[in-house]
């Protein structure tokens, strides 16, 4: 991997670069720098927000404002910079393994017999490799709580619809590519459906709303 670089991102936003491709070890380092970030605590800091290779922060200028010529921006990304250098990766979240049940095939999930038939697989073993296999949360965007988890099986990798739904019912479980999530809400969407929970994975009156967080495991268990 490559040495993050870190740019603005207009005048009150920083964005550490890690690397440009979907890969556990440069999403474990963008993680492991939010973490550090979170741990200094440091001044004027509004948001940090991990992405699969990279970590926006947003500030407050005034707060980044010395004695001398250099701009807010650079001030901070002197700072950012040490903090980014000597971040360690670290273990998936302590919050346990997240266990997702789910209701796989039929209305639940219209697009199982499609994935098993594009995989050369049975149902049923699609089914067994989409639970076998432990995820992690890479990060949050789309929707909400929408979580993108890395981690799916190699043989389950398959591009996305060729056209997109217009309606995906809440709690949805999903395959895009080489990610696997399930919709918080109905929303519009181009994964292959091939199951769907009733958990609730994001609750605005909940603390913190959403249920999953990047850096958690998750496992999904078949009913």
């Amino acid at each position: 991997m490559s040495a993050p670089r870190i740019e603005a991102l207009g005048d009150c936003a920083a964005l550490i670069h890690c690397g440009d491709a979907i890969d556990a070890d440069v999403n474990a380092q963008a993680l492991a720098i939010a973490r550090a970030l979170i741990d200094a605590n440091l001044p004027g800091i509004t948001d940090i927000a991990p992405a699969y290779a990279s970590v926006c922060v947003r500030y407050d200028p005034c707060a980044w404002i010395g004695a001398d010529a250099q701009s807010p921006f650079a001030r901070l990304a002197a700072r950012l910079g040490a903090l980014v250098e000597n971040a360690q990766p670290v273990a998936p979240i302590d919050a346990g393994l997240i266990e997702i049940p789910v209701s796989y095939g039929g209305e639940s999930g219209p697009d199982l017999d499609d994935v098993a038939t594009q995989a050369g697989l049975m149902r049923e073993a699609v089914i067994d490799l989409h639970c076998g296999t432990e995820y992690r949360v890479a990060m949050l965007g789309f929707t909400p709580g929408f979580a993108y988890l890395l981690g799916l099986p190699e043989v389950l990798r398959m591009p996305r619809r060729a056209t997109p739904r217009t309606r995906v019912p809440a709690g949805s479980v999903a395959i895009g590519g080489a990610q696997t999530g399930v919709y918080p809400r109905e929303t519009p969407g181009g994964w292959h459906l091939i199951g769907r929970t009733e958990f609730n994975l994001f609750d605005p009156g909940r603390d913190p709303p959403a249920l999953l967080a990047p850096g958690m495991r998750v496992r999904f268990m078949a009913i």
